[in-house]
């Protein structure tokens, strides 16, 4: 098993390499050496599913992979693979995923002149992705989650000739960086506590509580930022939607199962950690922007932007659900918007390379991207036509889809978490209301750009056309699993996913703190609430260690991490029970109703015109305009955080001109000062006091030497004279 999860890793690397080195001087490219590589990973990871994960049925499957890659002295850090059912799932997942945009890309790329590069960051960007994924070390995945923002912005940026581009790039390298600032201060707190980095550690030091209280909550905070940044939550929401200026594909790519993932998925892996005040944030964080974002996607007309959007709401979704609880919906969804969204993106980049052709054909400088340019293209594009209503109506959460089925769940577990805590209302709140918009502006979307008459005119309408087959299969492939049925076998139960293979082996799991909070004396109040709130919708179960020999250099095992929780009385348990079960039906006919209002109100609107939505836009005036302006959320920040940006750096760099390097200078200068006092001193009072003396010794010497003639009869007489004169001296 572990050599092929080697392989699924080690194969996009390789692919990598050989593409960016060889690429130019391969057919077609290099492209068969990507597709080669991805398509038989995806091979490799549906292998796993079925021989490890539906084989074993066990939804406590754990397999470990470790080996040591740093000691330092008593210290060992170990490394390697966590391969459990979530793994698995996202190795399929993303392999899927990523398979059908590169055969997508055959087709969207053609002619490109960096054709080959584009392919090679593609193999690079699933390289990273699949590290994040298996990784089972908070540190390896800070370096691949690090390697997965390089991939993509290289991939957004890739049209780095166009200043939109380069720009969007930028953008999302930087605020992607903003939350991994506080993910980087998470993992220190963890290791600074807990001295380990390993997930299977951390959750057995939580257990044994040497790490709790406020500390743990903080530590979640913070881990939680770095998902903030990548799932594009808000705040840091504002580089997703600029990210449209990257290849469709990218868009696809990044959108539906990869980049944005990553965030929901660490998440999921660090939930079991997540306290109750550290999951109340979470669950308002995506909450709110599952809502925020639908109001913008309302008011959008360019394709790709509406599903930015959509997307932005999706994954608030996904994060509100984890928040709540709800950790089996929350990944549910997951999996499922992986399918449809991804669908949804290629089907728009069909539809851009229609119009491309068309507005090329009349020499039109209009946007291809605009639905307002579109319309009519049901007739010719069917195929894509049907694949997107699909994919569209999976999004909308309409029955007998996949989409249903999981945005159903998410919406149960969150109204069943306002039943048991009132207070927190707001967050069924802000579920049902962004169904409404999303199944609204998703039709809104497919009538702006399928249905009426091509605005371009007959010229360019002449020039439309199905996409080629490299395009259009990807399209079916995704939108046949948008439907129900794959994700509730062997049950068919169009109303649950409960009783089917993706629920039972997808159990909500305790939280690890619970064994220490359930033996503490006097649990109650705030703790209390956390203890159910953990335990709220969880499978009972005890796994079991298994140990398999292995090479003394490497430590190769399957270790199942001990489940440990408060035995709830029957009483309890029913009550639970009959909570989750109401709040089910409840939600499910409220999100039906949703669904149909929002799909009546845009059919009225953009379909039969008994709406006029221009007199809507009027009435709703600054609610619409703060909608299409994105609620100003770019302007606020130009304004803020960039001018603010601008304006310290200006500070900074007077105050280092002006202060340090006057400082600098002026130290400098009363150095020269200094030097010049010191050199006349020591020319002229010191050299002058040495030279001084030197001239004395000199002048006496040539004094004394003028009695030194040699001549003895001369020096009896100088004697004779000094002995005179000093008797003459005396007696005077």
């Amino acid at each position: 098993m572990f050599g092929l999860v080697t392989y699924i890793l080690l194969a996009q690397l390789a692919a990598f390499a050989i593409v960016i080195f060889f690429g130019k001087r391969l057919p077609r490219g290099g492209d068969w050496v990507s597709l080669l590589a991805i398509w038989s990973s995806l091979a490799a990871a549906l292998y796993l599913f079925a021989t490890q994960m539906l084989a074993n049925y066990d939804p406590h499957y754990f397999q470990g992979f470790t080996f040591d890659w740093l000691s330092w002295g008593d210290y060992r850090l170990t490394i390697g693979y966590a391969v459990d059912n979530m793994a698995i799932m996202m190795l399929v997942v993303v392999t899927l995923v990523s398979a059908v945009v590169f055969l997508f890309s055959v087709g969207y790329m053609k002619g490109d002149p960096k054709y080959s590069r584009f392919f090679a960051f593609l193999s690079l960007f699933a390289f990273s992705m699949l590290g994040v994924v298996l990784a089972d070390n908070l540190l390896v995945i800070f370096v691949f989650w690090e390697l997965v923002g390089l991939t993509s912005y290289l991939l957004i940026g890739f049209w780095h000739e166009k200043d939109s581009a380069a720009d969007a790039g930028k953008k999302a390298f930087i605020v992607n960086r903003i939350g991994d600032a506080g993910m980087l201060i998470g993992i220190l707190f963890v290791f600074t506590t807990l001295g380990t980095l390993n997930l299977h550690e951390i959750s057995e030091g939580v257990a044994a509580g040497r790490l709790s209280g406020v500390m743990l909550t903080i530590t979640g905070i913070c881990l939680f930022c770095g998902a903030i940044g990548k799932s594009a939550q808000f705040p840091l929401h504002v580089w997703l939607p600029d990210a449209m200026e990257g290849p469709t594909p990218v868009s696809a790519l990044i959108h539906a199962a990869t980049m944005v993932a990553a965030g929901v998925y660490l998440t999921a892996r660090l939930f079991v950690i997540l306290t109750f005040d550290a999951s109340l944030v979470i669950a308002y964080v995506g909450g709110f922007t599952a809502l925020f974002a639908a109001t913008i996607a309302v008011a959008q007309y360019d394709i790709k932007r509406v599903l930015a959007y959509s997307t932005l709401s999706q994954l608030g979704y996904m994060v509100m659900a984890l928040g709540s609880g709800a950790y089996m919906a929350g990944f549910f969804h997951l999996v499922t918007h992986a399918m449809f969204k991804a669908c949804l993106f290629l089907g728009s980049g069909s539809v851009i390379y229609a119009m491309h052709h068309a507005l090329h054909h009349i020499h039109s400088d209009a946007d291809p991207q605009d639905m307002r340019n579109m319309g009519g293209l049901k007739k010719h594009q069917p195929l894509t036509f049907w694949t997107f209503l699909i994919a569209t109506v999976a999004l909308s959460g309409v029955p007998l889809t996949s989409g249903f089925l999981s945005k159903d769940a998410i919406l149960g577990g969150t109204l069943a978490f306002a039943m048991q805590h009132p207070k927190h209302w707001l967050l069924p709140v802000f579920g049902f209301s962004a169904a409404a918009l999303t199944a609204f502006y998703m039709f809104r979307l497919i009538y702006l750009t399928f249905t009426g008459t091509f605005r371009p005119g007959k010229e360019a309408e002449a020039e439309l056309h199905e996409s080629p087959w490299v395009m259009t299969l990807p399209l079916v492939v995704l939108a046949t699993l948008s439907i129900f049925i794959f994700y509730t076998l062997p049950n068919f139960n169009p109303a649950s996913p409960r009783g089917g293979w993706f629920a039972t082996l997808f159990p909500d799991p305790p939280r690890a703190y619970e064994s220490t909070m359930v033996h503490s004396a006097g649990l109650e109040g705030h703790e209390a609430e956390a203890s159910v709130h953990g335990r709220a919708g969880a499978e009972g179960g005890t796994a079991h260690a298994l140990d398999e020999p292995a090479p003394p250099d490497i430590d190769r095992r399957a270790v199942e991490t001990p489940i440990v929780h408060e035995e709830q009385s029957p009483e309890t348990h029913e009550a639970l029970h009959d909570v989750h079960h109401r709040a089910h039906s409840t939600a499910m006919l409220i999100s039906i109703f949703a669904a149909g209002l929002g799909i009546l109100i845009a059919t009225m609107g953009y379909l039969w015109a008994t709406l006029n939505p221009a007199t809507w836009q009027r009435r709703l005036g600054v609610l619409y305009r703060g909608m299409f302006h994105k609620w100003w959320f770019d302007e606020i920040y130009g304004a803020t955080a960039v001018k603010g940006t601008l304006l310290l750096s200006t500070i900074l760099g007077w105050f280092d001109l002006y202060i340090v390097d006057g400082i600098v200078n002026g130290a400098a200068w009363l150095g020269r000062v200094f030097a010049f006092i010191e050199g006349w001193f020591d020319l002229y009072i010191v050299d002058g006091l040495v030279n001084l003396t030197a001239w004395f010794v000199g002048i006496w010497g040539r004094i004394v030497r003028l009695f030194q003639g040699g001549q003895l009869q001369r020096y009896i007489l100088y004697t004779l004279v000094v002995i005179g004169i000093f008797i003459v001296l005396k007696v005077v």
